[in-house]
């Protein structure tokens, strides 16, 4: 577990650069990472390099004993090489090309920007490659930012119309596939179609999602070519990539494949304000995120990585993106830090050493402000470094539970929601939440992962089931929970034959004969057991079959939640208490102990060590036995965190 930042030397006078480096070791701080948005100083004109001053920053940085994570600089490619070749700038839905001015502004599709990107990465991989202080690779910065995966440039046509003809062969099995007899939309050669945007009313789902699919694709291959090159000229150096929060335009699983490390840009405090939650949770978590935020994305790309995962950014402070931006309360950067590593993080890094008194990021904190004093994250990364010691390292074992995430599915629920705000992710992440508030380790899963020994599996956002996903599950004997839409669709966006769950249908007897989205005051009671929940934004009509029973009942009487043996269907989205109430009782029948804990209290166990959260201002009391209490004890304070060795269940 070591602790890292992000620097960016061009940025800083050269005279300071050795005080930063001293600075950044005396404050805990192991690895640094570099070089992501630097093209134009190391190559300010077509063929001319100028490394001196990069070789003289790492000379500095090694020299202090630091770590060096360096990057490939493509995320931002220079004025010089976009005047060159215009048609590397990806275009948008409206048709217009991006523009130079910010960052992210190529094309995945472009095969001439593809070959600059493997040139600029061989300069850097031959300059660096076997540099000793150069332990990781990062490549390029934050995929599809900015809703930059997606364009629809000639080139990008181009080649998803030969990526549909690898995939369908003949153009007649694409128009049967499509459904493309349905408003005379159907196609004489793969020549003739197009990207799906422009259209007078939706395109045809499954052009949606294959154009998905194909875009998906594009990035892998952009990806994998530095990859490939970086593991030629740099062996032995870990290849890790920075993904982003709540974000799910390409499958990060495909593009993990080539990785060593997964790891993520954490902004609870941004991402709060940002996407789906609610004013009640705005307000609640303002200062703090939501507590299960982070902890998601841990375990998400602790999934998809062969080794241990990183955070590559740690917000230390307000950020400057989000519509309004908090700062963190006091003790959050380090609750945050603790949080990663109880997930299994090998590394957490800081954005940014110091804040930038200029350009688009000026008003985004760093661990310093810009007259190089210390910012209150600074201090708190101090306290980190200091109980680093206290805590043996431990290996992540696997949890009992399983959440399978498979990128493709929601990309379907995205192409076809049928309600306005029915959201595939945020289901995935409230049914993540449910388990995670009843004390229970997840692991959270692609649709391709080995699904044996786990007690309990969870598809919430599953509506395309593969061939190997239903093998796993057939071959499994944990406690399956469905989620509503569950092998909902076939490929080509096509329900399926004997309607929905699909496939899913030879493990639970039901048939969904009709289904109902809800505007947001609409709410469907549900009876279970002793207590009455609601459905909201979604409703489904269960036929049960023989061996299935319902075990809740919408308040009509029709069946609301369905058993067959182990496998359990749920039909609707359920609230927060009534999915909990659900799944606490589904984990005792696997086995586990769930623990109900108090609002904004979190534990993660790694190994033999227990992790407790407060992401509340008031103490919270966690009962443990045999506990060797090495930081805080079982009172842990408001924001606090609290680590035991040698612990039972709490």
């Amino acid at each position: 577990m070591r602790l890292g930042v992000c620097y960016y030397p061009e940025q800083w006078p050269e005279e300071w650069w050795a005080q930063d480096a001293a600075q950044m070791v005396a404050l805990g701080i192991e690895q640094v990472r570099i070089g992501e948005f630097c093209w134009s100083r190391v190559e300010p004109q077509p063929g001319v390099f100028d490394w001196g001053w990069l070789d003289r920053a790492v000379h500095v940085l090694a020299a202090a004993g630091l770590k060096i994570v360096m990057c490939t600089p493509t995320a931002t490619p220079p004025k010089w090489l976009i005047d060159a070749d215009p048609d590397m700038l990806a275009v948008g839905p409206d048709g217009r090309r991006r523009t130079f001015g910010s960052r992210r502004h190529y094309d995945f599709s472009s095969d001439r920007y593809l070959e600059q990107s493997r040139r600029i990465t061989r300069e850097y991989g031959a300059r660096y490659g076997h540099h000793p202080a150069v332990i990781a690779w990062q490549t390029d910065n934050e995929y599809g930012c900015h809703d930059t995966v997606v364009s629809h440039s000639l080139a990008a046509v181009q080649r998803f119309r030969l990526w549909l003809q690898e995939r369908y062969g003949g153009i007649g099995n694409l128009n049967s596939i499509w459904g493309n007899v349905f408003w005379s939309q159907e196609y004489g050669s793969f020549d003739e179609i197009g990207s799906p945007v422009g259209t007078v009313t939706e395109a045809n789902p499954a052009h949606w999602l294959d154009y998905r699919r194909f875009a998906s694709n594009e990035v892998v291959r952009f990806n994998r070519a530095q990859c490939e090159i970086l593991r030629s000229l740099s062996p032995k150096r870990v290849l890790v990539h920075n993904f982003m929060q709540l974000f799910t335009a390409f499958d990060h699983h495909e593009v993990a494949a080539d990785l060593d490390v997964a790891s993520w840009d954490s902004y609870p405090i941004g991402a709060l304000e940002m996407f789906w939650f609610g004013l009640d949770d705005k307000q609640r978590w303002l200062r703090t995120g939501h507590p299960d935020f982070t902890a998601f994305h841990h375990d998400l790309y602790r999934g998809m990585s062969r080794q241990s995962f990183w955070v590559m950014e740690q917000q230390p402070g307000p950020v400057n993106w989000a519509t309004w931006n908090p700062a963190p309360a006091s003790g959050m950067v380090r609750l945050w830090t603790w949080e990663a590593f109880a997930h299994g993080a090998d590394v957490v890094s800081y954005f940014r050493w110091r804040q930038a008194p200029f350009a688009q990021e000026q008003m985004h904190a760093g661990l310093q402000t810009p007259d190089r004093e210390w910012d209150q994250g600074a201090q708190e990364v101090a306290l980190v470094a200091a109980e680093l010691p206290q805590v043996p390292p431990a290996g992540t074992v696997r949890a009992t539970v399983a959440l399978v995430f498979d990128y493709p599915s929601i990309w379907a629920l995205q192409t076809q929601p049928q309600g306005g705000d029915y959201d595939g992710l945020r289901l995935a992440f409230e049914a993540y939440s449910a388990l995670r508030s009843l004390g229970l380790d997840l692991d959270i899963v692609s649709a391709q992962a080995d699904l044996k020994g786990y007690a309990m599996i969870v598809l919430p956002a599953v509506p395309l089931v593969s061939d190997g996903l239903m093998a796993a599950l057939k071959a499994s004997d944990a406690q399956l929970v469905l989620y509503p839409r569950s092998g909902s669709k076939l490929d080509g966006m096509r329900i399926p034959a004997n309607l929905a769950p699909g496939r899913l249908r030879e493990l639970i007897n039901v048939r969904i004969p009709r289904v109902e989205s809800l505007r947001p005051a609409e709410h469907e009671p549900v009876h279970y057991q002793d207590q009455t929940g609601v459905a909201g934004r979604w409703r489904e009509s269960l036929d049960m079959g023989a061996g299935a029973t319902a075990t809740a009942h919408f308040v009509d009487g029709s069946p609301a939640v369905a058993r067959q043996g182990r496998v359990h269907y749920l039909a609707g989205w359920f609230d927060e208490a009534l999915q909990r109430a659900l799944l606490r009782d589904i984990a005792r029948e696997a086995g586990l102990s769930p623990v109900p804990l108090p609002a904004g209290l979190r534990i993660r166990r790694r190994g033999n060590t227990l992790f407790a959260f407060n992401y509340t201002d008031a103490p919270l009391q966690l009962n443990v036995s045999n506990a060797k209490w090495v930081v805080g004890s079982g009172t842990v304070p408001g924001r606090g965190v609290c680590i035991a060795e040698r612990t039972e269940s709490p």
